[in-house]
């Protein structure tokens, strides 16, 4: 599998089809197997580019401190060295916060922005917010990275049919190396361009799943900070929308991508 040396690392990347280039970003502690099910997709009609981010998957693994700005940084430079800019950007949870920091740092790399399950910012306002922050710090040093797998794939995959995605889930998040997890997860804490996203000019589709994380209503509020964007719903649907609903999420992508102008039709 190809890698390239940018901004001192080595970053993994996979790239198929033609056309104008797309890049697929992932979450925290995951890899470009976020994106199994969209990569053959969209190669149909775009070159289509996943990586992994640093600290994740087979890119390197340098010590921290990590940052959002630095993730973004590798992710410009990347697409540069490929001469994929600008390029179409969907981003998955702390992909989402990439997309959004190269949206307001580097807007000249970008076509259009997905944000999936994703937001401007991370901050830590209630207790329960730093108590589960706080618990994956734990866990990771009482438990190991397994635990903290078991932990977080449970609640994302829980339907009897989903075992499969679930026991893969926990096993791709057991496999992270404890110091790159904890130094990507501190760059996301207290992390936000809130303030800057009404910046945005070029076409935004917030991606929500109706049983997130976060709420529909909270995507709908900050979408509505950035001229144009729009909120689509995918139904039945948790935090990994890539997996758990790849036909809908497709669909609602798909349809972005032919005609941003007329995204209207895909609110939820």
């Amino acid at each position: 599998m190809p890698t390239l040396e940018v901004n001192g690392v080595n970053l993994h990347y996979e790239t198929a089809g033609d056309g104008p280039p797309l890049l697929f970003l992932h979450g925290l502690g995951s890899s470009t197997r976020d994106w199994e099910f969209q990569i053959a997709e969209f190669a149909q009609s775009h070159r289509v580019i996943a990586m992994d981010v640093r600290g994740h998957g087979r890119s390197a693994k340098p010590p921290g401190p990590y940052s959002v700005k630095l993730f973004t940084e590798d992710a410009v430079a990347l697409l540069r060295a490929l001469n994929a800019l600008p390029a179409h950007i969907v981003g998955l949870s702390m992909g989402g916060m990439i997309a959004f920091q190269m949206a307001v740092d580097s807007p000249e790399a970008v076509r259009s922005l997905v944000i999936v399950n994703s937001g401007p910012a991370m901050i830590l306002r209630t207790f329960s917010q730093r108590m589960l922050i706080r618990s994956r710090f734990a866990i990771i040093r009482l438990f190991g990275m397994g635990a903290l797998g078991k932990m977080v794939a449970g609640p994302l995959f829980p339907k009897p049919e989903q075992v499969e995605l679930r026991q893969r889930f926990m096993a791709q998040i057991a496999g992270n190396e404890p110091r790159a997890y904890r130094a990507s997860l501190r760059a996301l804490i207290g992390w936000s361009v809130a303030d800057r996203i009404s910046q945005i000019r070029c076409p935004v589709l917030v991606v929500a799943s109706d049983h997130d994380y976060t709420p529909v209503e909270w995507k709908r509020w900050y979408a509505s900070q950035i001229s144009g964007a729009v909120v689509a719903v995918v139904e039945d649907s948790r935090h990994a929308a890539p997996l758990d609903q790849p036909e809908q999420l497709n669909h609602i992508v798909r349809q972005f991508l032919i005609a941003p102008s007329t995204i209207e039709s895909l609110a939820g």
